[in-house]
């Protein structure tokens, strides 16, 4: 195992791990007037409906799909699909949100390019993150035939055991060290996108979250309350004298 292995396996996902938590807080409790997506929807609509949806709902299946399908013991999911079972089912599910996925960011990016509105409104920032996101996808899209040599889900296996270790705070950064290039990469880009959270428009999604709490709250009991005036005496009149 190489220092390379050894760093981004082992110590970097902590390092992303506390930015992305820490910087989340500071920045909720010292920013809150920059929490915010800082949508352009106002700018210029266009195509943005198709674009966004397109985009969200691939990333989101993406991101839930690795979320648990990573971090499930095998143990649990074993009684229901089988691994080779369950890597097809992911390539299959993941290159369809993958696809759709790419295809709205590309969207996105050209929109932000080209549309002179958008483009004022734009900073350094939204491009690093549209740029990480686009070649994340692309990557993970390349994943796909890597992973079809291993129709025995060992691939899956041996990446989901690695997570699985970070969690519970015993790295193995060995267990990648095997893989390919694409994978590592894939999983550096993934891990960097927490990293810069944080510091980019992508904060909001702490909001999305905490839309789950706001729709299982308990509801607000309103009390009507009467308020009483008390009577104030009218002022004398005062009448004129004539001469």
């Amino acid at each position: 195992m190489s220092g390379f292995d050894l760093f981004f396996f082992g110590v970097y996902p902590y390092i992303c791990l506390a930015v992305f938590f820490l910087g989340s807080l500071v920045r909720f409790d010292a920013g809150q007037y920059t929490w915010r997506s800082e949508s352009s929807q106002l700018l210029d609509r266009g195509h943005l409906r198709w674009s966004s949806n397109l985009f969200h709902v691939g990333v989101l299946f993406l991101f839930f799909g690795h979320f648990f399908g990573m971090l499930t013991p095998h143990s649990v999911y074993s009684v229901v699909i089988g691994a080779p079972a369950k890597q097809v089912l992911a390539m299959v599910s993941g290159g369809v949100a993958g696809v759709a996925a790419i295809i709205g960011i590309s969207m996105l990016l050209a929109r932000r390019v080209k549309e002179p509105h958008v483009r004022r409104q734009s900073n350094a920032r939204d491009y690093v993150v549209l740029g990480l996101f686009w070649i994340q996808l692309l990557l993970g899209l390349a994943t796909i035939p890597l992973s079809a040599q291993h129709l025995d889900g060992s691939m899956m296996m041996l990446l989901a055991q690695w997570a699985q270790s970070i969690v519970v705070l015993q790295p193995q950064p060995a267990l990648v060290a095997p893989t390919s290039w694409v994978f590592k990469l894939h999983m550096i880009i993934g891990m960097t996108v927490f990293l810069i959270l944080p510091f980019t428009r992508l904060v909001h999604i702490w909001s999305g979250f905490a839309t789950l709490y706001y729709a299982f709250r308990p509801y607000q009991v309103v009390r009507s309350r009467r308020i009483s005036i008390p009577d104030v005496p009218a002022e004398p009149t005062r009448r004129g004298t004539g001469m």
